[in-house]
């Protein structure tokens, strides 16, 4: 049998459940900050927003804005999950990709009918981020992931934005690991930012089609660059 190491995530994510199944953390209450979790399990924020989306798709907790977790159960009532990382061979993460690209794809196109001003300016904000740590692998990867479900929130349907959170956690580290692959190619980091450029500028523009095509565009050439080879669309057809 295969075995593998069991991720940090996963190890703070069994032992916050077994405290929610014995009651330490009963339904109705919340649990401790991001930060206090952090610091409890000496691990970093990115850890732990792994951890409570795992424990939210499991039907442990909810998150709301502003007020953080709260216990929803003491018995999991997992839905549709996907395989932990480490799990996802060459051909399903292809297949999760291909999802994406009309997940995301869609999600795009109405930011572009939707966005508000301050939509606008958190998007803004994160590309300028992203931008100063272009060559900074692992920063770059958590500002490409928020800049994406900052997409999703765009749209002002929650169920888009929890579903992409949980798509971009789970793919944490093919993100990661297509960008320091971008690192690899002289000038590659820049070509990536101009394709997050311009499906904001789309979605500024207010243009669903040309935010629906980029975002597309993007999510191909980001599985181009971990050498995945996605199935045939629709819209590959020739006339």
């Amino acid at each position: 049998m295969r075995t593998r190491a069991v991720t940090l995530t996963e190890q703070v994510t069994r032992q916050l459940r077994a405290d929610i199944e014995s009651g330490a953390y009963p339904v109705g209450s919340r649990l401790p900050t991001g930060k206090q979790l952090a610091q409890q399990y000496g691990v970093s924020a990115a850890v732990i927003r792994e951890v409570t989306e795992h424990l939210r798709s499991q039907g442990f907790v909810e998150t709301r804005q502003g007020v953080g977790c709260t216990v929803r159960s003491r018995i999991g009532a997992a839905g549709f999950q996907l395989p932990r990382e480490p799990d996802i061979d060459r051909a399903a993460l292809a297949d999760l990709y291909d999802l994406r690209l009309d997940l995301e794809g869609s999600a795009a196109a109405l930011a572009a009918v939707r966005r508000t001003e301050a939509d606008l300016q958190d998007l803004s904000t994160l590309l300028e981020r992203l931008r100063e740590h272009l060559y900074d692998p692992q920063p770059a990867a958590d500002i490409d992931a928020a800049f994406h479900i900052g997409i999703a929130a765009a749209t002002h349907n929650p169920y888009f934005r929890q579903l992409l959170q949980y798509l971009n956690l789970q793919l944490h580290q093919a993100v990661a690991t297509a960008r320091a692959n971008t690192l690899r190619q002289e000038r590659l980091p820049e070509t990536v930012h101009r394709e997050h450029e311009t499906i904001f500028e789309a979605i500024r523009a207010g243009d669903a089609a040309a935010a629906r095509a980029a975002a597309v565009t993007h999510l191909q050439c980001a599985a181009a660059r971990l050498g995945l080879t996605l199935r045939a669309r629709a819209s590959d057809a020739q006339p």
